[in-house]
């Protein structure tokens, strides 16, 4: 079958996953120790993260630290511990270096990038926010899943999910998991 392209996404229950700004002030609110878990879970189960540059910038500012010396909760400590010890490819047309451990800039097209990394031996690739990476990628029909992760909280406006996706996607809903701040996350496959 191949390594799978899952996308893990943070949306309000209006479908955006950032505020105007690329503010995530509504994330934080519900975000808890359980959630945390399941996040590091989830990212127990593949080996390599795809990111956007903005979504790079934004993680590797946040996360590129000594994990020991952070003064975060345990289940923060081990994504951080995974997130800085995970290859990280990443897509831009404006950067020109990363500096983020583990972390390379992606040479080819993102289509025949993402071909090749699902041919290799290895876990599933895994994508966080990358709005724009995330629609390029299901265009090409390399997007295997989609977790969303739909927060109780609506703003209104800002950054939707899906932006210029042409046509109808059908999904295929695999499991659900709610968690005690009322976020509940939606396990897709695509038909």
């Amino acid at each position: 079958m191949g390594r799978k392209v899952i996308v893990s996404m943070n949306v309000t229950l209006d479908g955006f996953m950032a505020a105007k700004d690329c503010g995530l002030d509504w994330h934080f609110r519900t975000w808890n120790e359980e959630m945390a878990r399941a996040t590091a879970e989830q990212l127990g189960k593949a080996d390599t993260i795809l990111l956007g540059g903005v979504t790079y910038r934004g993680m590797a500012h946040y996360w590129n630290s000594d994990p020991v010396n952070m003064v975060r909760p345990r289940e923060d400590l081990d994504f951080a511990s995974m997130l800085n010890s995970y290859p990280k490819v990443v897509f831009s047309k404006t950067m020109t270096t990363v500096t983020w451990n583990n972390s390379r800039l992606a040479k080819r097209n993102i289509g025949d990038e993402v071909a090749e990394l699902k041919r290799r031996e290895g876990k599933d690739m895994i994508i966080y926010g990358s709005g724009k990476i995330v629609t390029a990628l299901t265009k090409l029909g390399l997007v295997d899943e989609f977790r969303m992760w739909v927060h109780p909280v609506v703003i209104g406006s800002g950054k939707p999910v899906f932006k210029e996706l042409a046509g109808v996607l059908d999904l295929q809903l695999v499991k659900t998991e709610i968690f005690s701040s009322g976020v509940v996350i939606l396990y897709y496959k695509v038909a």
